[in-house]
């Protein structure tokens, strides 16, 4: 399976993140979104992280300009039919994302690899509802994508051999380590990761510790480069109680059960980073805690 021309569905924080290692690999890309708008601010991120890397003497400046060059954009989703591999990188959302597969499968190639980032919901049955389970894994990136190393791929009950090693090869191509996870909710990082990021949530909720306290303490005394507040909020609050929920519902066991403080907060719109206000508030010059 060569694959050569990569389409992206979704040009958020994953989704450009995403179409910038890949051009810099030498793929050639086409990234999709619902709105120029989403699409005009994916480049322009694209062109500042690229920027950066430049300066940092990670990439060239010629490197830089020709990855730009194998970018290109479309509003239409039929156009990424002639891609080799797709990635479906819209909101965690089953519901959305089904829509999507679905959209796009009547103008896809037989021998396109679909693939989803998804964080958490079940591989197995968001292949079920393609025309093709056995060319359909879970390729999940790690945020931000051109910084962390690691690639999750999710094997679905039905996929098949040369898939999987089609997918290995590629996130070697992009120099990342592939870590191969059975189809289970959450995966591997998420099933570590999301428990503890909800544990410190309740402990916050009880009144253990305050936001600052609990955050130092797990930076200072166990070495983490943030804070588990400070992590949720990176990550968006409700992506983890997405996530969360996934677990609950998925596993039936009341030690995945959402934090009713984490609900209180995406009730509120306090989402973190992108709402500018989660645990900690960033509408000023530094984030101060918000408990």
């Amino acid at each position: 399976m060569a694959i050569q021309r990569v389409g992206i569905v979704g040009a958020g924080q994953m989704g450009n993140g995403i179409a910038h290692v890949f051009s810099l690999a030498g793929y050639d890309v086409i990234m999709t979104d619902i709105s120029q708008e989403a699409l005009d601010s994916a480049m322009a991120l694209i062109e500042r992280n690229m920027a950066r890397q430049v300066t940092r003497g990670r990439i060239t400046e010629a490197e830089k300009t020709a990855a730009q060059g194998r970018i290109s954009t479309t509003l239409k989703l039929a156009d990424l039919g002639q891609t080799d591999l797709v990635i479906e990188a819209a909101t965690e959302r089953e519901t959305v994302k089904q829509a999507i597969f679905e959209d796009l499968l009547p103008h896809l190639k037989p021998d396109t690899i679909l693939t989803s980032n998804t964080s958490s919901i079940s591989i197995t049955r968001l292949a079920s509802r393609t025309d093709r389970p056995e060319k359909f894994m879970g390729f999940h990136f790690m945020n931000p994508v051109p910084v962390m190393q690691l690639v999750e791929l999710i094997r679905g009950i039905a996929t098949d051999e040369p898939t999987y090693k089609a997918l290995v090869e590629v996130v070697e191509k992009l120099g990342k380590t592939a870590a191969s996870a059975e189809d289970f909710p959450a995966f591997i990082v998420n099933r570590i990761l999301m428990p503890m990021i909800n544990e410190a949530v309740y402990t916050l909720y009880e009144g253990v510790g305050n936001v600052k306290s609990i955050d130092e303490s797990m930076k200072l005394g166990a070495n983490h480069p943030m804070g588990p507040l400070e992590l949720a909020d990176f990550i968006g609050l409700d992506t983890c109680l997405a996530i969360m929920n996934v677990l609950h519902d998925g596993l039936a066991d009341t030690k995945y059960r959402p934090c009713p403080l984490l609900v209180k907060y995406v009730e509120a719109g306090w989402l973190g980073r992108k709402t500018q206000r989660g645990f900690y508030d960033y509408r000023g010059e530094a984030p101060v805690p918000t408990r």
